[in-house]
């Protein structure tokens, strides 16, 4: 039996209980999730903080941690400082977003990727559950302007399960706009659905970054491809996978990225040997046309062959 909760008043700490999967809160700050005692996520809701410059830098949008599960209280994502700030561990956003409000006026290059002069705030969760198989939540977002005020709503679902010892990680979103019609976009590396490794990669070890591609399988370290402005391009756009190794803290994990086919396209892919890869799409959205998007993540420790990663993306096609 699943435990729901649609209130934060009445939450607990442990959240539930007699689970392989438990939630604790840390009100207003952030949410662990463990998995028979083990850390897995910790998802970073904190509201913006204006109150400095550096804080608000570290509250200026919500993301997602990745625990290693065999050391404690250590991450393999990345969070606020470290090279480009504005990455943060799995991360929505996009750096060109336009749209006209209500008074006609239009808002340009509204950016809520680096979160300059836009941001992005959780406001409540909607629900959230656990139970022996997996768990979730959803966070209600708002989309914030250079004006102050909110242009779009965000319902942004998380939900951790376990094949083995790897750890998935489905992603959902559905972006509506509260203003009469906007706009999303940006570029392969600064807008889209991300994910950043920790900053420890960058520091110490750039040179043992691979990645694994529907084309051409597993490349050499070091080597990165970006995306291509060329419409048949294969390499870097529409892909249905992608996959990265990384080294941190003297182990390797390997991430795949799912993409799913009825998300936007084209979709186009950026890879950095610091470990950020990712998609990233434009669209046009009004209030009863919004943007729903899907993704799976799968958090391995280790190498993986081409096939293995083909496989999860056909199991996540056959679940959706």
């Amino acid at each position: 039996m699943k435990i729901l909760f649609f209130s934060p008043a009445i939450w607990a700490i442990p959240i539930s209980l007699g689970h392989a999967f438990e939630w604790t809160d840390t009100e207003g700050k952030h949410l662990d999730l463990t998995h028979d005692g083990r850390s897995i996520a910790r998802y970073i809701y904190e509201p913006i903080d204006e109150s400095s410059a550096k804080r608000r830098e570290a509250t200026y949008k919500p993301f997602c941690h990745i625990y290693d599960r065999h050391l404690k209280d250590q991450f393999i994502t990345k969070g606020p400082g470290g090279q480009f700030t504005h990455h943060r561990g799995i991360f929505y956003g996009f750096s060109r977003v336009s749209y006209t409000d209500r008074d006609g006026e239009k808002h340009e290059k509204i950016d809520t990727w680096h979160c300059r002069g836009g941001h992005l705030v959780h406001r409540e969760f909607l629900e959230h559950s656990a139970d022996s198989e997996s768990a979730s939540f959803t966070s209600l977002i708002d989309w914030v302007g250079d004006d102050g005020r909110p242009f779009a709503e965000e319902k942004r679902s998380m939900t951790f399960s376990m094949s083995g010892d790897d750890i998935l990680v489905d992603f959902g979103s559905t972006l509506t706009p509260t203003v009469p019609e906007m706009r999303v976009d940006g570029d392969p590396q600064h807008a889209g659905f991300q994910f950043r490794a920790h900053n420890d990669v960058n520091d110490q070890h750039k040179s043992a970054t691979y990645y694994i591609r529907p084309d051409t399988g597993i490349a050499k370290m070091g080597e990165t491809i970006n995306w291509s402005t060329k419409l048949d391009d294969k390499t870097t756009r529409n892909l249905p996978w992608k996959a990265m190794s990384f080294v941190v803290h003297d182990k390797r994990y390997t991430v795949c990225y799912l993409d799913h086919p009825e998300n936007p396209k084209p979709a186009r892919y950026s890879e950095r040997d610091y470990g950020r890869f990712g998609s990233y799409f434009s669209a046009d959205l009004v209030p009863k046309e919004p943007l729903t998007v899907r993704y799976r993540l799968v958090i391995h420790q280790g190498e993986m062959k081409s096939e293995e990663v083909a496989q999860h993306s056909e199991r996540f096609l056959r679940n959706q």
